[in-house]
């Protein structure tokens, strides 16, 4: 049975979204939810590493690497829904690898801009994450989990 539409031409239920629209948000959403659950990963490993006496870019550099291992396996099934493949997992590697630099330098960097206090490395790593997130998404969403 066929929905009354007015003569504006718009539902009564709102504008009908627009579903390029509706993908990136999809994808946004689930990438923020992905990138919670492997920020946990990653600050719970860093905070492990510190704990264990491994070296700051030692503990971060794990903490890296695990994080991104959930990253991948997550968003390339559940957040952008793609087939995997050999050139996919070059793409990551790469994009992840460049990022992997930027978020030794930026968590390095912060960590001599911020006064040395106990919480300093903490929130040198929520930096340096912050940066690493909003470039990776930019990236995966544009070219390696590109449909």
């Amino acid at each position: 049975m066929a929905a009354d539409v007015p003569a504006d031409g718009i539902p009564a239920d709102g504008p009908a979204r627009e579903p390029a629209r509706d993908g990136l948000l999809r994808q946004l959403t689930r990438f923020v939810a992905v990138g919670a659950l492997s920020a946990v990963v990653d600050l719970g490993v860093y905070t492990l590493g510190l704990h264990l006496g491994l070296a700051t870019w030692l503990a971060r550099a794990i903490s890296f690497v695990c994080g991104t291992t959930t990253a991948y396996v997550l968003n390339r099934r559940w957040a952008f829904g793609v087939e995997g493949g050999s050139r996919r997992v070059a793409g990551f590697v790469l994009l992840y690898g460049t990022t992997f630099g930027v978020v030794l330098a930026v968590n390095a960097l912060a960590l001599l801009w911020l006064p040395g206090r106990w919480w300093a490395p903490t929130l040198a790593w929520a930096v340096s994450q912050g940066v690493g997130t909003a470039v990776n998404f930019v990236v995966l969403r544009t070219v390696v989990f590109r449909r």
